[in-house]
């Protein structure tokens, strides 16, 4: 058997879509369940806020999980504008995004911001999707110097056994026709992983930031699945990520593991 986490594959809808199109969208993920279930990958899905709800209601059943863009570093209180982790939880998410680059850069949220929320989302049994990436392009010695940091910093109130999940995204990939070089990905998600190997929690690293098929391959010795934006939001993309990567030789052991091993 691999000792590599079983993988791991999501995607994010940002703002891109309206109320209807996601919820299109969302029945559309929902008919992959049975192919989802077969592969041996865990999937989730990142909606918008008005639609958290409905995923869950339509992903219920499937084996593929709805997260969230972001939560508050509060449980409750008043703080308006904000959404609670514990509500999230309570109602059926299992993932939230911390700490991505849009956030950092538009709404001003640093390492300490990004730490409390994913102390706050661990605490409430959800999975912090930490996002970390160097602004620049940089060499790998310096992009991993910068994204182990920008990582510890956020773990440094989650707790050890806690399932984390990491999203290297370097910014300068982020939105662009192509994604970091592969062996730059290798390069840094390979140090990441040892920078993380004291961790008794699972803990699965993956790639963003222009990812899409044909990726995963030149990537997995890196990385354990992917995070997906714009190039997933056609589904038959989606169901091909999730089928190269089921079919990759470090995974094969995955497909027979029980369903209450999944995410």
């Amino acid at each position: 058997m691999t000792n590599r986490p079983r993988p791991l594959v999501g995607v994010s809808l940002k703002m891109y879509f309206s109320l209807a199109r996601t919820r299109s969208y969302l029945a559309d993920v929902a008919a992959l369940g049975p192919d989802v279930a077969a592969s041996g990958v865990d999937a989730f899905v990142v909606p918008d806020f008005l639609n958290i709800t409905t995923g869950i209601d339509l992903l219920r059943g499937t084996g593929i999980a709805v997260g969230a863009q972001d939560a508050s570093w509060e449980d409750f209180g008043a703080l308006t504008g904000e959404v609670s982790p514990a509500a999230l939880r309570e109602a059926g998410a299992r993932f939230v995004e911390i700490g991505h680059a849009e956030r950092r850069r538009m709404f001003a949220e640093d390492d300490i911001v990004t730490a409390r929320k994913a102390a706050a989302a661990a605490r409430n049994g959800l999975v912090p999707l930490i996002c970390i990436g160097e602004n620049v392009r940089i060499d790998v010695d310096d992009a991993a110097r910068t994204t182990i940091s920008q990582v510890l910093a956020a773990l440094e109130d989650v707790p050890d056994d806690a399932e984390v999940a990491i999203g290297y995204e370097p910014n300068w990939a982020i939105g662009q026709t192509e994604p970091a070089p592969p062996e730059h990905v290798v390069g840094v998600t390979t140090r990441l992983r040892e920078a993380l190997s004291h961790r008794r929690g699972r803990t699965r690293i993956l790639y963003g930031g222009s990812a899409g098929p044909g990726l995963f391959s030149q990537v997995a010795d890196g990385v354990d699945g992917l995070f997906l934006g714009r190039f997933a939001h056609d589904v038959a993309n989606f169901r091909a990520v999730i089928e190269e990567i089921a079919s990759h030789p470090l995974n094969a052991d995955h497909s027979d593991e029980s369903a209450a091993d999944r995410a």
